[in-house]
C-alpha cells in the first residue's frame, strides 16, 4: 500500500510543479503579491511530496520487497542493510528520484532562505526551478517509473551490481547530485533575471552562496568518485578521462569561473552579462553530463543501460531548456545594463584571465568528449579521444592559470600594482623553489620537467599562505596585532586561501604519483618476494572466504622495510553468487600520503597468482587537497556576509553629545 501512496505522492509533485512554474510567474507580470505567496509554499509542498515518494522506495529496498520491479532487479534479500539503503540509487530509476529529491529539496531551501529576496525576483526564481521539476518528473513517471509492480512477486532478487556494493555508492551520488542540482539554482536565478530584464550587484549577493554551495558538493562528489575508482575497480588508476567522468569535470570547471566572476560583479559590478551567460552555461553542462549518462550514447563504467525512449526523452529536455535559456539570453542580454571598467593588471583583471582559461578547458573538453559520437553520427566512423589528447590540451592550460593563481589576491580592485604584488610573493617563490628542488632530490631525481611541476604545486600553497600572511601585516605590525588581524580577517578569507592551498596540494599529489609510480607484473607462488617503492611484499598464500552474499579467494601479503615487517594487507577476488560475477579487491596499504597497491590476477599453474604492485608516492595529495578545498567552500559559506537572508542588527542611536559653541 505504501508503494502506491508513494506513487500517487509523486503524482501530485507533478501537478504542484505545474501550478508553480505558471500562476507565481503570472503574479510577477501583475504585481499579485498573493500570486507571487504561491511559489515557496508550493516548493516547500513539492519537497515534502517527493520526499515521501523517495521514502516508500527507499522502504521497499530495505524490506525486500520484490513485488517491485525494482527493487527485483537491483537488490538481495542477504545483501547487507547499507547497501540496500544506498542501492536506492544504484540504478537509473533510483537515480533519478534521488536526483529530483535534491532538486526540489534545493528548491525549498530557496523559498526558506530567500525571504529577503524581491518578491518578484524569487517567484520567477521558484518558477524557473519547477520548470526544471516538471520536466524530470515527468520523464520518471513516464519512462523511469520506480513504482512498478511484478505479479507474482519473485521470490528472491536480481542482487545490486557487485561493482556498487561499496560504501562509495552512499556517499559519491549524493554528493555528486548535490553539484549537479545545485547549479539548477543559478541557473534559475539566471534566467529570472533575464525575464525581468534587470541584474546588479545584489543580484550576484544573491547568487554566490548557491554557487559555492554547488561548487563544493561538486567537488566532494568528484574527489570521492576518484577515490572509490581507485579502491575497487582494481586498475590502480585515479582518473581515466571517461567521457562521464568528463561529464561531471566540465560542470566543475564552468561552476569555478562561475563563482569568481560573481565575485567580480558583486564587488565591482563588472562581468554582468557573462555572469549570467556562465551560470546558463554551468548547469547546461550538468544536464549534458545527464543525456550522456543515461541516453545509450555512450559506453562507460557509469552509464546506465537504458532504452532509446529515455534517450529521445532527455534530449528532449536538453534542447528545451539549454535552447530557451540561450534563446531568452540572445534576446535580453542586449537590454541588460554593461558592467564597470577596470585595468587589465588588476583583481578583476586576474579573474578575467581565470575565466577565459577555465571556459577554454571547459570547451577543450567538451570538443574531445563530444566529437566521437558527432564524427559516428554524421559518418559511422568510430574513434576514440584518449587520455593523451586530453593531457596535453587540458596540461599546457592549467600551466599558466596556476602560475597566476597567487597573483589574484594580492592585486587591488579596479587597477593594480604587479610588481608590488611580485615583490610580496617573491618570498613564497623562493620557498616553492627549495621545496621542489629538496623533494625532487629526496625521490633521487627523475625527468627535469618533474621539478617545474612541483615548484608550481608548492608556489599554490605558499601564495596562499602569503595572502593571510600580508592581509595580517605579518613582519611590519607587532605579532600580537597582526595576529588578532589575521583572526578578524572575514571567513571568506580563509576560504579562498584554503581552496588555492587545497589546489596546490591536488597538483603536487599529481605531479609526484604521474612522475615517480611503479608498477610491478609479477608471477608469485607461497612464499615468494617482490620489491616496490622501497618495499618488500612476501605472499603468504591464498585462502577461501564466505560474505553475505559473495565468496572469495583471498591472498596475503606481509609487507618489510629494511628486513623489519611493517604492514600487511589481503588482496582477493570475489565471486558474488547472485549475479556470478567477478569483481577484484585491491590490498591498499598507507605510507603517510603514499600508497602500496596490491591487485590479484590470473591464477598460474603451481597454485601462484599474477600480482600486480603499484608504489604510488604521495598519492592521498589528491584527495586531501580536494578535501581541503571542499573545506574552504564550507568556509566561506559560514561568513555572515555570504549567506543569503542573513540577519543585520539594527544600528543602535548614536548619542551626541555636544557643548553649546561658546
Amino acid at each position: 500500500m505504501i508503494i502506491e501512496v508513494g506513487h500517487y505522492a509523486l503524482v501530485l509533485a507533478l501537478a504542484t510543479a505545474l501550478i508553480v512554474s505558471i500562476v507565481p510567474v503570472i503574479g510577477a507580470r501583475r504585481n499579485d503579491a498573493a500570486m507571487m505567496a504561491l511559489a515557496p509554499v508550493g516548493a516547500i509542498v513539492m519537497f515534502l511530496l517527493v520526499l515521501f515518494s523517495f521514502s516508500a522506495l527507499t522502504w521497499a529496498y530495505v524490506v525486500s520487497d520484490f513485488s517491485l520491479k525494482n527493487v527485483w532487479e537491483n537488490s538481495h534479500s542477504m545483501m547487507p542493510v547499507v547497501y540496500k539503503f544506498s542501492g536506492v540509487w544504484g540504478n537509473h530509476e533510483g537515480s533519478m528520484m534521488l536526483w529530483l529529491l535534491i532538486l526540489v529539496f534545493f528548491s525549498a531551501l530557496v523559498a526558506f532562505f530567500g525571504r529577503n529576496l524581491p518578491d518578484t525576483l524569487r517567484a520567477n526564481v521558484l518558477a524557473a526551478q519547477s520548470w526544471i521539476t516538471t520536466a524530470f518528473t515527468l520523464f520518471i513517471l513516464l519512462t523511469s517509473n520506480p513504482f512498478l509492480r511484478l505479479n507474482p512477486a519473485p521470490a528472491e532478487g536480481q542482487d545490486l551490481n557487485p561493482v556498487l556494493q561499496d560504501p562509495g555508492l552512499a556517499v559519491h551520488p549524493p554528493l555528486l547530485y548535490l553539484g549537479y542540482v545545485g547549479f539548477s539554482v543559478c541557473f534559475s536565478f539566471a534566467v529570472a533575471a533575464l525575464m525581468e530584464g534587470r541584474i546588479d550587484a545584489a543580484w550576484a549577493r544573491w547568487v554566490r552562496p548557491w554557487t559555492l554551495a554547488a561548487w563544493t558538493f561538486l567537488t566532494a562528489g568528484i574527489a570521492m568518485g576518484s577515490y572509490w575508482a581507485y579502491y575497487e575497480l582494481g586498475w590502480g588508476g585515479w582518473w581515466f578521462w571517461d567521457p562521464v567522468e568528463n561529464a561531471s569535470f566540465m560542470p566543475w570547471l564552468a561552476g569555478t569561473a562561475l563563482l569568481h566572476s560573481a565575485l567580480v560583479m558583486e564587488k565591482r559590478e563588472a562581468l554582468k552579462i557573462w555572469t549570467v551567460l556562465l551560470a546558463i552555461m554551468t548547469f547546461s553542462l550538468s544536464l549534458l553530463g545527464t543525456f550522456l549518462v543515461r541516453s545509450g550514447v555512450l559506453t562507460s563504467v557509469h552509464a546506465f543501460a537504458t532504452d532509446p525512449t529515455r534517450g529521445i526523452f532527455i534530449l528532449a529536455i536538453l534542447m528545451l531548456f539549454i535552447g530557451g535559456a540561450f534563446a531568452l539570453f540572445a534576446w535580453r542580454a542586449p537590454m541588460l545594463k554593461a558592467g564597470g571598467l577596470f585595468a587589465p593588471i588588476s583583481r578583476e583583471g586576474s579573474l578575467v584571465l581565470n575565466n577565459l582559461i577555465l571556459t577554454v578547458a571547459t570547451a577543450t573538453i567538451l570538443i574531445g568528449t563530444l566529437y566521437p559520437l558527432v564524427l559516428e553520427t554524421l559518418t559511422g566512423e568510430k574513434i576514440s579521444v584518449g587520455a593523451p589528447f586530453f593531457n596535453m590540451t587540458f596540461g599546457l592550460l592549467m600551466i599558466p592559470l596556476l602560475i597566476a593563481v597567487p597573483f589574484g589576491p594580492m592585486l587591488a580592485w579596479k587597477r593594480g600594482d604587479l610588481l608590488g604584488a611580485m615583490h610580496r610573493l617573491y618570498a613564497a617563490a623562493g620557498l616553492a623553489l627549495v621545496a621542489g628542488l629538496v623533494l625532487y632530490y629526496v625521490e633521487n631525481g627523475g625527468p627535469v620537467m618533474a621539478v617545474f611541476g612541483l615548484v608550481i604545486a608548492f608556489w599554490g600553497m605558499f601564495g596562499a599562505l602569503a595572502d593571510l600572511w600580508y592581509r595580517a601585516n605579518f613582519g611590519k605590525l607587532p605579532f600580537g596585532v597582526a595576529w588578532r588581524r589575521l583572526t578578524g580577517l572575514p571567513r571568506s578569507a580563509f576560504g579562498t586561501a584554503l581552496a588555492h592551498f587545497g589546489l596546490g596540494v591536488t597538483v603536487l599529489g599529481i605531479i609526484m604519483v604521474t612522475t615517480y609510480e611503479t608498477e610491478t607484473v609479477v608471477e608469485m607462488k607461497q612464499g615468494m618476494t617482490a620489491e616496490a617503492g622501497g618495499y618488500s611484499l612476501v605472499f603468504d598464500g591464498m585462502r577461501e572466504a564466505v560474505g553475505p552474499n559473495f565468496t572469495e579467494e583471498r591472498g596475503h601479503f606481509t609487507i618489510s622495510r629494511g628486513g623489519v615487517a611493517v604492514a600487511d594487507t589481503w588482496s582477493s577476488k570475489r565471486l558474488y553468487t547472485a549475479r556470478r560475477m567477478p569483481t577484484t579487491e585491491a590490498g591498499i596499504v598507507t605510507f603517510g600520503f603514499s600508497q602500496l597497491y596490491v591487485s590479484l590476477g590470473d591464477p598460474i599453474a603451481g597454485g601462484g597468482m599474477v600480482v600486480r604492485i603499484w608504489w604510488k608516492p604521495f598519492i592521498l595529495c589528491i584527495w586531501g587537497g580536494s578535501l581541503v578545498m571542499m573545506l574552504g567552500g564550507f568556509v566561506s559559506l559560514s561568513d555572515r556576509r555570504l549567506r543569503v537572508g542573513a540577519p543585520t542588527r539594527k544600528a543602535r542611536p548614536v548619542r551626541t553629545a555636544m557643548e553649546a559653541a561658546e
